[in-house]
């Protein structure tokens, strides 16, 4: 099953290699997705039961009368996500078939003769279908549908969600195709998967739709809005897509308008759009993301803020567009081979994605702040449920991200697990490769080639990798930070690559202009982000006054009550304000309280006893 089908993609430079094709055998991802396999998705599904989410499709189709609509107008995406999650697992674990042939059935059985879906306008609502495409997600649902569709068609299933995912996207292009009128909706989603059903499909009707409905954006009279007012940035409809310059408005919504971009400039090529991602890319990656890698400073509308606007206690930071942002990258990607984008894939999913779930697989985060005072936690589930099933469906398709090949015959590997592949070059050759490493928490990476044969092996060296180290069979080779380095030679069988990563601690500052981290400091080791936990650092009273001198005061250790997670122990100096008066001429004094201090991956934060966080410590002069 490939995640993005770029195979026939003609402006695609990378291929996909399918998600089957990846073994994991590593403690840090494979244990995750297991724990994804047998509670994360079968939970989701007794909720998706629990909250009427799939009675809404027996109401439509029919089987169950006298009741009414439960829920918010766009649930019915919750089951598609989940949905679409679980068809990949499902190979692997048949304990979800009958949740998902449960699913498949009501679904199938809601579509109305004319091909539309969707639980909320059904009997007393039908009058208002299409109406309202700022607000009510018609076309938001009917892209998660369409993807969930493609998905199961993909993992080995038969044509039926196919066909209805046909039915659904000819409905939508009568209405809006060439011979309909301009239309767009509010929460973008349905620009993406339209892509990927002419991909399976090969029907260029819903290429061109996508187009047309990122054309229609920033047009006069607007497309999205429909005569009923609004803010036109939150909604990405201020200009035409290709004049948009920055990220603004909604976080998620963005990405995925940015993805659907994406996937059209794929098909076609398009300069117009391609220049359009870049600006947006830079202004996002430059003044609009937080260090983890989170989206959306603002509460008051899931949204972006101003340049350099990334408040800590505040951040919104959704874990839908920390998801969004992986996969508008992971297009990026697919269509340059540019090592930026896999370093900020990495990088989001470890810090900005994860932290959205519990180490047990059933609770979540839907904002993911920098600082907290141990009031945010995590919840089983959400009336608002977008984020649960939007993890479960990014982690069952991981092993999906992990390499690309090109048509040179090149073999892209992105991301850094133990486990083994078995990736088909473009000339029908197999080639299988042994990953041996225990990363993220160590830097040692070692590949074994198990075919001979001249083909390339392109390894990521991560941007923040200095001092990287890269042999093969022992013979030193050119390891430069924040690209890919090209290994193109005869291989023979048993031919070992060694890749090592520089993994002591290191400080991160932020610009001048986020006022809120000055003279403040954020830890990485290696890809992973730490954070200060009370539950951690009872001698301290208040987590705001440590300062740290020295990323090189840190060692690793452990914590007894997060098994598998590489801590860090160091000191800090406590500087506590002699007066809690809110202005004054002196607030410290000198001081030489030492006291110890333990730092957690930020992902693993609230996990246990609720207590003071904190990502930007103080930096000691």
């Amino acid at each position: 099953m490939n995640v993005v089908d770029s195979t026939g993609s003609p402006f695609a430079r990378l291929r996909p290699v399918p998600t089957e094709a990846v073994t994991l055998t590593d403690a840090f991802w494979e244990p995750r997705r297991e724990i994804n396999r047998r509670v994360t998705l079968p939970t989701q599904f007794r909720h998706i039961e629990d909250t009427s989410r799939l009675d809404n499709f027996r109401r439509a189709s029919g089987k169950k009368t006298g009741i009414d609509f439960v829920g918010i107008y766009f649930n019915d995406s919750d089951v598609y996500k989940w949905l679409e999650g679980a068809v990949v697992e499902g190979r692997e674990d048949p304990a979800l078939q009958p949740m998902i042939e449960t699913a498949i059935v009501e679904i199938q059985d809601a579509q109305q003769a004319d091909g539309y879906l969707n639980t909320y306008f059904m009997f007393e609502r039908e009058k208002d279908r299409w109406t309202n495409l700022r607000d009510m997600h018609e076309m938001y649902c009917a892209g998660h549908f369409i993807q969930s569709a493609v998905a199961h068609y993909r993992s080995g299933g038969d044509d039926r969600l196919l066909n209805v995912a046909r039915r659904l996207a000819d409905h939508m292009d009568a209405k809006y195709g060439p011979e309909g009128e301009p239309g767009a909706c509010g929460h973008e989603e349905a620009e993406l998967a339209l892509v990927e059903l002419y991909r399976a499909t090969g029907e260029t009707r819903y290429l061109a739709l996508a187009k047309r409905m990122i054309d229609a954006r920033g047009q006069e009279p607007s497309a999205v809005l429909q005569g009923r007012g609004g803010d036109r940035r939150y909604h990405q409809d201020h200009v035409p897509y290709r004049q948009l310059s920055e990220v603004t408005g909604h976080a998620v919504r963005m990405m995925y308008l940015a993805a659907g971009a994406a996937d059209v400039y794929l098909e076609t090529g398009e300069q117009a759009l391609w220049d359009a991602m870049m600006r947006q890319w830079d202004n996002m990656t430059e003044r609009r993301s937080y260090v983890s890698g989170g989206l959306g400073a603002r509460y008051e509308g899931e949204a972006f803020g101003k340049d350099y606007e990334l408040p800590n206690d505040r951040a919104y930071s959704e874990t839908c567009a920390a998801i969004g942002s992986v996969m508008w990258n992971w297009r990026l990607l697919l269509a340059t081979g540019d090592a930026r984008y896999s370093d900020l894939i990495e990088h989001t999913l470890f810090n900005a994605v994860l932290p959205g779930l519990s180490l047990d697989g059933q609770h979540y985060f839907y904002q993911n702040p920098l600082e907290n005072d141990g009031a945010h936690r995590r919840q089983p589930w959400f009336g608002c449920a977008c984020c649960p099933p939007n993890v479960a469906r990014l982690l069952a398709q991981l092993t999906g991200y992990f390499y690309s090949v090109d048509d040179a015959g090149d073999i892209f590997v992105h991301l850094y697990a133990r486990g083994s592949a078995q990736i088909a070059l473009p000339d029908g050759r197999t080639i299988p490769m042994t990953v041996t490493t225990e990363y993220p928490f160590d830097g040692e990476v070692e590949i074994t080639v198990g075919a001979d044969g001249d083909f390339g092996v392109c390894l990521r060296v991560p941007e923040w990798a200095g001092g990287a180290r890269l042999s093969v069979n022992g013979e030193d080779a050119d390891a430069t930070p924040g690209t890919y380095a090209r290994l193109r030679r005869d291989w023979k069988t048993g031919d070992v690559i060694r890749l090592e990563l520089p993994f002591e601690p290191r400080f991160l500052r932020s610009h001048p202009y986020v006022s809120e981290n000055t003279a403040r400091v954020a830890v990485f080791v290696g890809p992973l982000l730490y954070c200060a936990e009370k539950t951690d650092n009872g001698e301290i009273p208040n987590l705001q006054d440590a300062y740290v001198a020295d990323p090189a005061d840190f060692e690793k250790t452990t914590v007894w009550d997060l098994p598998g997670v590489v801590a860090l122990r160091g000191s800090t100096l406590i500087q506590s304000p002699v007066t809690m008066r809110l202005y004054g001429s002196r607030f410290f004094e000198p001081s030489h309280a030492m006291r110890p201090l333990t730092l957690v991956p930020y992902y693993a934060w609230a996990n246990r006893d609720p207590g003071q966080m904190i990502v930007w410590l103080r930096e000691q002069e």
